[in-house]
C-alpha cells in the first residue's frame, strides 16, 4: 500500500497459508513472484493463475535463486532439504517457527542453544536471513493490510543481523499495508516473537508492539 519499494524478484518456497498469502500480496504490489512447492512446478499451475501475469512456478531451487529475495516457508524440519549453494547475498525471509508436535524435538531448541531462525542462518550461511511474518495469524496478513497512519495498521516484527536487509525488507512489508518493527538481531530479536512469546499472535498497532518487546 505504497510505492516506496521497487519491483523485485522474489522467490517464496512454500505455498501454504502464509506462502501462499504472501505470493498473492506481493504480487498484487507489483513484485515478480516465482513459487514453488514440495511437489513441484506442474501442482501450481491453479495457483500461479490466480496471481496474474507476474507470478510463475518454479522448483524449490530456481525460487530461491530467482532474485535478490527469497522467503521460506515450509516446515521448519524440512529446511535441511533446502538447496545451500547459490543464495549468496540473497535476502532470505524466514517466516517460520518451532512446532515440536510437526517437526518433531530439536534438542538445539529445546535447550534454547540456538533459535529456529539461527538454524536456518546456519544451513544457508552465505544468506541474509530476516525472520518476519511468523508471528501474524495468516487470515490477518491476508485480510488487515491498511494504509500507512490508518489507526487500525498491525505491526510485525522482524530480526536479522543485517541491517540493510532488514530495511528492504521493511519496506515490502510496509508496502502490503503494515508496519515492521525492529526485534533486534536474528537471535535475540528472533526470540522475542517466537511462539509463547507477547508479540506471537498479537494484533497490535507498532507503539504497542515496542512495548510487549522491550
Amino acid at each position: 500500500m505504497s510505492d516506496s519499494t521497487s519491483s523485485q524478484r522474489i522467490g517464496i518456497v512454500g505455498a501454504g497459508h502464509i506462502g501462499g498469502t504472501l505470493a498473492q500480496l506481493f504480487s498484487a504490489a507489483g513484485h515478480e513472484i516465482a513459487l514453488a512447492n514440495s511437489r513441484g512446478p506442474e501442482t501450481l499451475e491453479a495457483t500461479i493463475a490466480g496471481l496474474g501475469p507476474r507470478a510463475r512456478a518454479a522448483t524449490v531451487a530456481d525460487a530461491l535463486r530467482f532474485g535478490g529475495v527469497a522467503v521460506v516457508s515450509i516446515p521448519l524440519g524440512r529446511i535441511d532439504e533446502l538447496p545451500a549453494d547459490g543464495v549468496g547475498g540473497t535476502i532470505v525471509i524466514d517466516t517460520n517457527n518451532y512446532y515440536p508436535q510437526r517437526d518433531g524435538q530439536i534438542a538445539e531448541l529445546d535447550a534454547d542453544a540456538i533459535s529456529s531462525s539461527g538454524l536456518l542462518q546456519r544451513h544457508l550461511p552465505d544468506a541474509r536471513v530476516v525472520k518476519a511474518f511468523n508471528a501474524i495469524y495468516w487470515e490477518n496478513l491476508r485480510d488487515r493490510g491498511r494504509a500507512a497512519g490508518d489507526p487500525e495498521r498491525l505491526a510485525i516484527p522482524i530480526s536479522g543481523d543485517d541491517a540493510d536487509a532488514k530495511q528492504l525488507v521493511a519496506r515490502l512489508i510496509d508496502e502490503i499495508g503494515f508496519d515492521a518493527v525492529d526485534a533486534g538481531t536474528l537471535e535475540e530479536g528472533g526470540r522475542k516473537h517466537q511462539p509463547d512469546t507477547p508479540p506471537y499472535g498479537a494484533r497490535v498497532g507498532a507503539e504497542e508492539l515496542r512495548g510487549m518487546l522491550g
